[in-house]
């Protein structure tokens, strides 16, 4: 009976030390296992906080081009939440950035071939015109290795369409490729890292009704 009190009254003193912590401690939950690495770091420079999934390849395969597939082109993907200030309750804006590398020079996309779409779960969403970060083509007399790097900003909205997806498929002006399921567990995990608020109850969701 002694063992009985003395096991209700730890199992109480717990209860109530749990509670003055601010409720039960939270289970610990693994990130998801995408292959992808997300750090958050402050620009002092920029004056915001930023979330970036960094570089991850999607494919090496084949990739729908100008006249029918083009082979040997990797493609890889990086994405960014910029939230201002060292906060991350509120994010201003998304960065999409795609690097191509092909051992082929008409792989690459002048600037009238840049815009970015992406069908989202058989939605259309126009996510504007990239723009170039870096171009660079292999050394030598007789090298063809071409690197291209292309960078947009888009709506915070637009990217959760994107992550909240179950399948996307990206097209930067006449080339398109889909995302890898790694890939879109990569970028609901980025969108998981900042801490939105909940809308008052009875808001307007976005895009929906009261």
């Amino acid at each position: 009976m002694k063992r009985t009190v003395t096991l209700c009254c730890v199992f109480l003193t717990l209860l109530a030390h749990a509670r003055a912590q601010g409720g039960a401690p939270r289970a610990h939950t693994t990130p998801p296992d995408h292959g992808g690495k997300i750090e958050s770091n402050y620009d002092g420079f920029a004056h915001e906080t930023v979330v970036a999934l960094r570089r991850m390849s999607v494919t090496c395969e084949a990739v729908r081009g100008l006249q029918s597939t083009l082979r040997g082109v990797c493609v890889s993907l990086q994405a960014s939440l910029h939230c201002p200030g060292k906060q991350l309750d509120y994010v201003r804006r998304a960065t999409l950035r795609l690097t191509f590398e092909a051992k082929n020079w008409d792989s690459r996309h002048p600037s009238d071939q840049r815009e970015l779409s992406a069908v989202a779960d058989g939605e259309t969403i126009r996510l504007g015109r990239m723009t170039l970060v870096s171009n660079s083509v292999g050394e030598g007399w007789f090298a063809e290795d071409a690197k291209e790097t292309l960078e947009v900003s888009v709506p915070y909205e637009a990217f959760l369409k994107l992550a909240r997806a179950a399948h996307v498929e990206l097209s930067v002006g006449r080339t398109a490729f889909p995302l890898r399921d790694k890939n879109l567990a990569a970028l609901r995990d980025l969108g998981n890292r900042v801490r939105l608020p909940r809308p008052p109850a009875g808001a307007t969701q976005p895009g929906g009704a009261n």
